[in-house]
């Protein structure tokens, strides 16, 4: 049994007790056992009326049903909210995980309108990409953060969150030809820079997921950086991935690359590969814990996602 079968049977088994919800909600026009009848109670109580509210402020499409988050037990972008929603306003939770990440952080800082943003696409359109609607038909990041050195120097932290995702060797992006000649064309302009924060030959190696992801991601830091967005100077790229997910974890789907793991892979193609973080996000849970007031999220994410 894989891992994303594991984690369907033990959300299915804790979804009366935990959601008190009958599931059999529609998943690509079936209803499933393993996606709630009520979508809102996806989210985590304490948050719910909150990130509701700032994703319809943000006009930000929710992954699969546009205007409400989905049903679905095992989407990594709600496990992203459940898990970093928390510290939007929560400076110190912010920073305690920030220094998880990287522990020279002085402080965390705020973005728009919170210490973690969700969606975000930057201030410009990526490369010859046509559309710029967070979290929907173009490059965007999971969540961001901001975090201050001691010399003043800010830096980005672009998070992508993983949660039961793998991907096959069929996963190929086409460079070039009918269907693939726009991505191709969006983005090779970027990645042949001098500037580019990527460096490898062919480039047709990138063009399958979930590097293809990666790959966008980390152009669109690069990028946000060159024009200083909220004052940064850097960036440091996250990968939050189980390290039970060992289908995703030690499956390389480019012949091209090479590494016993995604991130041993990646950090080939990186000019500077110390800006590539891969985490456990139990490890963002434990960071949160040292905190008397965060009992009732940590104990949540520790039940629902082990």
């Amino acid at each position: 049994m894989n891992y994303r079968e594991k984690e369907r049977q033990r959300a299915t088994a804790l979804r009366d007790e935990l959601f008190r919800d009958p599931g059999m909600g529609d998943f690509k026009k079936t209803p499933r056992e393993f996606v709630l009848s009520d979508p809102g109670l996806n989210l985590w109580g304490g948050i719910r009326d909150d990130a509701l509210a700032y994703f319809t402020s943000n006009s930000i499409t929710w992954w699969d049903s546009g205007n409400e988050p989905t049903g679905h037990l095992l989407s990594s972008q709600i496990a992203c909210i459940n898990h970093l929603y928390p510290l939007r306003q929560r400076e110190d939770l912010a920073t305690v995980v920030l220094r998880t990440i990287r522990p020279d952080i002085l402080r965390a800082l705020p973005l728009d309108t919170g210490f973690v943003e969700f969606e975000v696409i930057g201030k410009e359109r990526l490369g010859g990409e046509r559309a710029a609607v967070r979290g929907a038909n173009c490059t965007s990041v999971d969540a961001m953060m901001l975090g201050e050195m001691d010399n003043g120097q800010r830096i980005l932290f672009p998070i992508e969150w993983k949660y039961t995702e793998s991907y096959s060797p069929d996963s190929k992006i086409e460079g070039k030809g009918k269907s693939g000649e726009t991505r191709w064309d969006s983005y090779e302009g970027l990645l042949k820079a001098t500037d580019s924060p990527i460096q490898h030959e062919p480039l047709k190696d990138l063009f399958y997921e979930p590097f293809y992801q990666l790959m966008r991601q980390v152009l669109l830091a690069n990028e946000m950086i060159k024009r200083r967005e909220y004052g940064a100077t850097d960036w440091v790229h996250v990968h939050v991935i189980p390290n039970e997910n060992t289908d995703l974890i030690n499956k390389i789907t480019s012949p091209g690359l090479n590494g016993d793991t995604i991130g041993e892979a990646w950090k080939t193609v990186l000019r500077q590969p110390e800006k590539f973080v891969s985490m456990d996000p139990k490890d963002l849970v434990a960071a949160m814990a040292v905190r008397e007031d965060t009992q009732a999220i940590t104990q949540y994410l520790m039940k629902r996602y082990g």
